[in-house]
């Protein structure tokens, strides 16, 4: 299972009570120190690394009705949420009707038209499931 990596803003405090608690019992550390051990809790090699890991600080709130665009099997699309719910660790389970249909198959003999799709995104505005070469199933903003 993979952890997701906290907002920034969470994991400089989380190295603030790290600090304050060994400072507490007497053993004394830098916050470059107490950022970097945090980094490397959340499986990172160092500060650097977690911070541009970490999720958004204000990650967007999806509504129904709201215009969006962004990418679907590496097609652009513009269209609307017809349903959304928030799902724990920032992730979000939405229905997207499509403005047009995307054509989902890159085949020149036929294709699959889509109208509607249903995925899970994270804060990120992307799917965790990515295509063969690593591109996401599907990329959101905001329109």
């Amino acid at each position: 299972m993979t952890q997701t990596t906290p907002a920034v803003s969470a994991m400089k405090q989380q190295a603030r009570r790290l600090r304050a608690a060994l400072q507490d019992s007497g053993t004394r550390l830098t916050h470059s120190a107490a950022l970097e051990t945090v980094a490397r809790q959340y499986g990172h090699r160092d500060w650097n690394t977690a911070k541009a890991a970490a999720c958004w600080e204000n990650p967007p709130r999806w509504q129904v009705g709201q215009a969006v665009r962004g990418r679907y099997l590496n097609q652009p699309f513009t269209g609307r949420v017809k349903a959304a719910s928030e799902a724990t660790g920032g992730f979000w389970r939405l229905t997207l009707q499509f403005d047009a249909p995307v054509d989902v198959v890159t085949s020149p003999h036929f294709s699959n038209l889509r109208s509607q799709v249903r995925c899970v995104i994270n804060a990120k505005g992307t799917t965790t499931q990515k295509t063969s070469d690593g591109t996401p199933h599907l990329s959101l903003f905001a329109a």
